[in-house]
């Protein structure tokens, strides 16, 4: 695996600590921060699975971009696309006044990282270890 996906790995694996992080805080835990972390972590391991595929990455943070183009290359990941949606919306509503994340957003934004995080690992050849 060359430097650039590895690159975007680490990128991932730091939105991850975050999101592993203040999910366990009880006292004033940041419910955007791991929204948007979540996000984040999908995003550059997208980037990453599409950079494995000699695929020019987008300059987009919409995982529904993103992942059109990856299904390309695992085709059996199509199953992804709700929780895509729900997620990819917490790139941008949440770091501006108006709308913030309940304790449920923030628990279901956890789970389907943690799923896609599995899943581009698995696909990129990565151990629990590795990250």
């Amino acid at each position: 695996m060359n430097q650039e996906i590895l690159a975007w790995v680490s990128k991932a694996e730091e939105d991850w600590r975050i999101v592993c992080r203040e999910s366990v805080v009880t006292d004033g835990p940041s419910l955007n921060g791991i929204c948007f972390h979540a996000q984040q972590c999908i995003e550059k391991y997208f980037k990453a699975r599409l950079r494995l595929g000699e695929i020019p990455i987008r300059k987009t943070h919409d995982l529904i971009i993103l992942h059109n183009e990856v299904i390309v290359l695992e085709p059996h990941w199509h199953d992804l696309h709700d929780g895509l949606a729900d997620v990819s919306s917490y790139a941008i509503a949440l770091r501006y006044p108006g709308l913030d994340a309940t304790r449920d957003e923030a628990n279901r934004a956890v789970e389907f990282c943690d799923l896609v995080r599995n899943l581009v690992r698995k696909s990129l050849d990565l151990d629990d270890d590795d990250g």
